[in-house]
């Protein structure tokens, strides 16, 4: 993405700090095992205001600094190290490449970032998220404190950065809307070379290899999430990630599962039989979660309250039940006792972006948010049966089925990014057959 996108980003949040100095930091490297490390991905937070995806980095931002308000600590170029780790965009590219007004290297933090300090009233950070770089701001701060006898002050005041940064990460702005529209493309093609791929006797993880393949080969750095495809009973776990059970002929077959484009995440459901063919059961079960998420979607529109699409989505769930005989009562008695939640234990959305389950607020002042253009949630109501209960008929037993969708208020109503996933039982019928 440009440059100004980000240069925009970060004077809209220096615009709403008014004044003081913030520190992001991006997030650390992690072990693995022994001397091999997890892939590295950047701290959202740090990526949406740098764009920069190296570790051991931390940005500052310092209004009204007359040397620039954009700081970047970042590694040095390293030719030794960049043979064996890949290539660095040093400090020269943290200010060509990445837009910084002033970049250092991170062996120099201890030294420089003390004097940044000074005199600033306030600190916006984000404390709790990097335990080990909150140790070390104290440790800044402690030392500033120590020239108080010269006449310099020390911040007395430290400021949540969350409030104002993920409020502006809530609201997708056209180059991230872009980037979740990819995300969604490549894992509806993913999930399509699922339904066609599946059939008894493959391992859930046969599955699972050609949703990464896809992934790939549309330009996905790697999964939003570790992928959920669960077989049988396992479709019944709802984040289940073993991925290593044989599927077998009857079975509903449930996969969640969505890429990463440049950090937006993609987050995508989809159940069908692993034969192909809908049993009545399955079919009934599956018509009443579709028509729950159909439900739901209709309520996401601006002006509506976050709660909505929940409430649209339990209430069709609950009569679906009941007409079922899986549940006995009126739908107001079972609505008010929670009894549905044998069968549907979570909510029926989140909010998405860089992060599967995104920031932002879902009440303000304990009252649901309005939703807004610009909001991006999911909406993925579900059923669970699972065996062993003699009063559910067994044809139902070990009946996973959950559906969702990525889905984007406008100022005339909503956009299913993913809709290109078939989830009509004719429709994945018929692909699964061709």
């Amino acid at each position: 993405m440009d440059k100004a996108i980000f240069d925009k980003r970060r004077r809209d949040l220096m615009q709403q700090m008014g004044g003081g100095l913030a520190l992001i930091p991006t997030a650390p490297v992690r072990n693995r095992n022994r001397d091999v490390n997890f892939p590295f991905r950047p701290d959202s937070d740090f990526y949406y205001l740098t764009h920069f995806p190296e570790p051991e980095a931390c940005a500052v931002l310092v209004p009204g600094r007359a040397h620039g308000e954009f700081i970047l600590f970042c590694r040095e170029r390293n030719p030794e190290k960049e043979i064996w780790d890949g290539r660095r965009a040093g400090l020269d590219g943290a200010r060509e490449l990445y837009g910084a007004d002033d970049a250092f290297p991170i062996d120099d933090i201890d030294e420089i970032l003390p004097g940044l300090l000074e005199n600033r009233e306030k600190v916006f950070c984000s404390m709790g998220r990097h335990p080990d770089f909150d140790a070390k701001l104290m440790e800044w701060v402690n030392e500033v404190r120590a020239k108080s006898r010269n006449g310099v002050s020390a911040p007395g005041e430290f400021v949540d950065l969350n409030h104002l940064l993920h409020e502006m990460r809530l609201f997708k702005r056209p180059e991230e809307i872009r980037l979740m529209k990819r995300a969604a493309k490549v894992s509806t093609q993913a999930h399509r070379r699922a339904m066609q791929t599946c059939r008894p006797g493959l391992m859930e993880y046969e599955i699972e290899a050609e949703l990464l393949h896809e992934f790939k080969k549309g330009g996905s750095q790697s999964p939003a999430y570790p992928p959920i495809v669960g077989g049988g009973a396992n479709s019944c776990i709802l984040h289940y990630t073993e991925n290593n059970t044989e599927l077998k002929a009857g079975d509903m077959l449930l996969i969640d599962a969505g890429a990463e484009i440049d950090g937006y995440a993609a987050d995508i459901t989809r159940s069908f039989p692993v034969s192909g063919k809908f049993s009545a059961e399955q079919r009934a079960v599956y018509e009443v979660v579709l028509a729950a998420q159909h439900a739901a979607i209709e309520r996401v529109k601006s002006g509506n309250h976050w709660n909505e699409p929940h409430e649209a989505a339990v209430r069709i769930l609950v009569d679906g039940l009941m007409q079922l005989k899986l549940l006995n009562g009126s739908t107001d008695q079972l609505l008010e006792t929670g009894a549905y939640k044998r069968f549907y234990m979570h909510r029926t959305g989140h909010w998405l972006g860089l992060d599967v389950h995104d920031v932002g607020d879902y009440k303000l002042h304990d009252t649901w948010r309005l939703l807004e253009p610009g909001m991006v949630l999911t909406v993925e109501p579900g059923l669970y049966i699972a065996a062993g209960d003699p009063a559910i008929p067994p044809g139902f037993w070990n009946t996973g089925i959950r559906i969702e969708d990525d889905v984007l208020v406008t100022r005339d109503g909503n956009e299913v990014l993913s809709r290109d996933a078939p989830k009509t039982v004719d429709d994945i019928e018929a692909l699964m057959k061709g």
